[in-house]
């Protein structure tokens, strides 16, 4: 089967097709045939070793426990292991490979009990392929910051894969979402539910003398003293990107001097997260947003475009034509 491998740290060209033996499912796992998956930014940091981290996790002079890149897919159950109950031969599923990536490829296997769940019934692979990772992110962080009904909440780089599940999600529970994003990019937002946007361009938003609840900065990019500033009492900033804070320090300075909080972690990725979107597109409440398709021919092509930080939503790479 065809494979992308990367067997050094580098820019977009590190990465290269290859031909490599079909897995065989164990008892508890099923083989996916992967119709769909994105080029997500771990996928980027991962494939640049940026930050540093990276290597302590795969390798600190070239990647050695992942080689094949892709954090979450949708595709076809092609063979199921022999103590496989959940799953049949011919399902339409979708999911997150976690940390053990291995997307970009022709085809996977993946167990049982991982974050696993049925294609919802109304998105095609191409769409679904962009939920897990993106959706299943600002799910949690939100969450974290205990997301409530009828807080004001603002959602920094509103634009990306997390950012515009982050918007929808918190219209969703009820938030009065402020999105923050670039000039191109606010009629979108404004269309998946928020109420208010500012142009980061023209503006910072901790100079309006608004209070949020509830700060997500989904992109690691806005300052942390004018998050905090721009917090209420009791409010919750909380960050996907954790370079350059510390929970432990930050974390405690904020409570003792204000009581506002800092949240950079969430628990682990779970399957109930999963239904809980698939849940949420079935209905028509929520909805994946897709800037651009590459084949896997032109996976170089697309790690550089995600490379650019101009992407809209999510990047994707279509496995099967």
């Amino acid at each position: 089967m065809k494979a992308v491998l990367y067997g050094a740290y580098g820019p977009p060209d590190v990465l290269k097709i290859r031909e490599v033996a079909k897995p065989v499912p164990k008892d508890h796992e099923i083989l996916v045939k992967i119709h769909a998956t994105s080029v997500t930014a771990g996928d980027c940091r991962m494939r640049r070793a940026d930050p540093f981290a990276a290597r302590l996790f795969n390798g600190l002079v070239k990647p050695s426990r992942v080689q094949t890149l892709g954090f979450e897919l949708s595709g076809e159950v092609e063979a199921i292991g022999s103590k496989i109950t959940r799953y049949q031969i011919g399902d339409a599923i979708f999911a997150s490979c976690g940390f053990g990536f291995g997307a970009y490829a022709e085809y996977r296997c993946l167990p049982e009990d991982g974050i696993i769940a049925l294609k919802p019934s109304n998105l095609d692979y191409t769409e679904a392929a962009a939920v897990p990772i993106g959706g299943g992110t600002a799910l949690r962080y939100l969450r974290a910051g205990g997301i409530k009904p009828g807080q004001q909440v603002l959602i920094y780089g509103a634009s990306g894969s997390v950012g515009t599940y982050a918007v929808q999600l918190a219209a969703l529970f009820g938030a009065e979402v402020t999105a923050v994003c670039s000039t191109d990019n606010v009629a979108m937002v404004k269309a998946l539910g928020a109420k208010h946007v500012i142009d980061y361009t023209k503006s910072d938003f901790s100079q309006f003398g608004e209070q949020y609840d509830l700060i997500f900065d989904t992109v690691g990019k806005s300052r942390f003293a004018s998050g905090i500033k721009a917090l209420k009492p009791q409010g919750y900033y909380v960050s996907s990107y954790s370079v350059g804070l510390s929970p432990g320090v930050n974390g405690l300075w904020l409570r003792m001097s204000s009581g506002k909080k800092l949240r950079t972690r969430t628990e682990r990725e779970k399957q109930e997260d999963l239904l809980f979107l698939k849940a949420r597109l079935e209905a028509g409440e929520l909805r994946p947003v897709i800037d651009r398709c590459y084949s896997l021919e032109q996976i170089v092509e697309a790690h550089r475009y995600v490379d650019t930080g101009r992407k809209k939503g999510n990047v994707v790479i279509q496995v099967v034509h």
